[in-house]
């Protein structure tokens, strides 16, 4: 027989209690910098031909600067005892492109990041010391950051699984309505699109800067599917739901692409003149509407598709072929770690950084100066934008309490802090079925470890035993896919 104590005890090692935090930050050092880079590409400026390429991103290892001007490595108990923020310089490579003519590539130092203790880009790990002999315990977990002095942990928050279809029925005017909502994110960017069974069987479509819901049919043909009988067959083959679906047909409000664009131009751009309602509309179109299928106008076949997909779905839950999303199932969730955050609030610094140098290149341009990066970056913008949310734990997006003063009271309070999960449900409302214990939390969430009180069921603990998987690059699933002989939906 298995002796059990063997396997805890193998299992239960100092480095797995809090290694899904210290993971998603290295993640976060390795992918998460580059892909917010990656996004923003180039700083365009106001002058024509004139930009800054944007390269490679990485950190060096964590210092203080101290104030003769020189530069000493930081271990965390110095950090703690100066109360100085563990933090790492971040160096960029760029090169400025002044009117057509390519300068030399240069190497800046954007500002800090607070690094995570025990992560890799730690001192502890990077010189491979003795933790004793620096003033460590030898059995800290890590996991957390240290800033001002202060030892604060990310939250790890429990949201809705974005890019997924999920069925409910809401009351409106005292009527059951049948609603598919997805969470469409892409880059930091999340919009809602929502897709309802109206009064005589109609579908509407609501997404971010739609003032009004929009006809099913009409967004369709927008998107590039004109004829009603592809319509009608993209949505379904199936003989009742075909039935549903010429009742949309026969009472669209549009004929052809070039209507239905212009139809959208009117909602968007009321007022406009009639190039600038299209330019809107496509615009509107493209960036959106399920912006996670693509900004580009060659993705409207598979919004298209999609869209579709959410329309079976709401005729489907109309005909009784399925049942309601649980919305607490934890299929249905996903969990943002401490890399999926710090990702977050780098991107929205990095943004300002941006548009700060994009000043400081302009003014250097009009004053008759040289462009060079290393005089155009001021380190500090992107530093405060970092450092102001881990101190006061007020996020982007107008969260709270998302970093937050680690529990030192004794170990088991470190690890059950390092091991939290949040709703980001209101504590004031009952939530009751949120506040439930779901039978798929089983061997996930902790069945006991909640507060009592208005966050009881809203805060909770991961299992000893549970540990969180990461999610798989969509292209190499997608190359898997095509490989097996599906052909993809542009070319086919």
């Amino acid at each position: 027989m298995l002796d059990r104590r063997v396997l805890a005890k193998a299992y239960f090692t100092h480095d797995r209690l809090v290694k899904h935090q210290i993971d998603s930050f290295n993640r976060f050092l390795d992918e998460g910098l580059q892909r917010v880079i990656d996004e923003q590409g180039k700083i365009e400026l106001d002058i024509p031909d004139t930009y800054v390429k944007l390269g490679k991103i990485w950190i060096g290892k964590p210092i203080v600067k101290e104030a003769d001007g020189s530069r000493v490595e930081l271990y965390p108990a110095i950090a703690r005892l100066r109360n100085l923020t563990y933090a790492a310089p971040i160096y960029l490579e760029c090169q400025v492109v002044d009117e057509g003519r390519e300068l030399e590539e240069e190497v800046v130092e954007i500002g800090m990041l607070p690094v995570m203790v025990k992560s890799k880009a730690c001192n502890l790990v990077l010189n491979d010391v003795d933790p004793v002999s620096v003033g460590e315990d030898p059995l800290d977990p890590g996991g957390y950051f240290i800033v001002n002095g202060s030892e604060r942990a990310l939250m790890t928050l429990e949201d809705l699984a974005p890019n997924k279809i999920l069925l409910e029925k809401e009351e409106r005017y005292g009527e059951e309505v049948e609603v598919a909502k997805c969470f469409s994110q892409r880059a930091g960017y999340r919009a809602l699109v929502v897709v309802e069974r109206g009064r005589s069987n109609i579908l509407e479509v609501t997404f971010p800067q739609l003032p009004k819901p929009i006809q099913f049919v009409t967004l369709m043909k927008a998107l590039g599917v004109e004829t009603d009988q592809e319509i009608v067959e993209m949505v379904s083959t199936d003989p009742e739901i075909m039935k549903f679906m010429l009742e949309n047909v026969e009472v669209a409000e549009v004929e052809t692409q070039e209507e239905a664009i212009d139809y959208i131009g009117r909602r968007v751009a009321p007022g406009q003149s009639k190039e600038y309602r299209i330019q809107r509309a496509n615009q509107v179109l493209d960036q959106y509407f399920l912006p996670h299928l693509g900004v580009e106008p060659e993705a409207r076949r598979a919004k298209a598709f999609y869209l579709a997909r959410m329309a079976e779905a709401v005729f489907e839950l109309a005909l009784g072929m399925r049942m309601v999303d649980d919305k607490d199932h934890y299929a249905n969730k996903r969990l943002k770690l401490a890399g999926d955050l710090m990702e977050e609030i780098f991107r929205v610094a990095f943004l300002r950084l941006a548009k700060d140098v994009k000043y400081q290149l302009e003014r250097a341009k009009v004053r008759g100066r040289s462009l060079k990066m290393a005089t155009a970056v001021r380190s500090d913008v992107l530093t405060d934008r970092i450092m102001h949310p881990m101190a006061t734990g007020n996020w982007v997006g107008g969260r709270t309490g998302v970093s937050q003063l680690i529990d030192r009271h004794n170990y088991i309070s470190i690890l059950s802090h390092l091991r939290r999960v949040i709703s980001p449900l209101s504590r004031s409302q009952p939530h009751f079925e949120a506040r439930d214990l779901h039978p798929t939390q089983w061997g996930r969430i902790c069945p006991s470890e909640t507060p009592e009180g208005p966050n009881c069921g809203l805060v909770k603990n991961l299992a000893q035993y549970a540990e969180v998987s990461v999610g798989t690059d969509e292209d190499d699933v997608k190359q898997i896919v095509f490989s097996l002989g599906v052909v993809p939906i542009r070319e086919g």
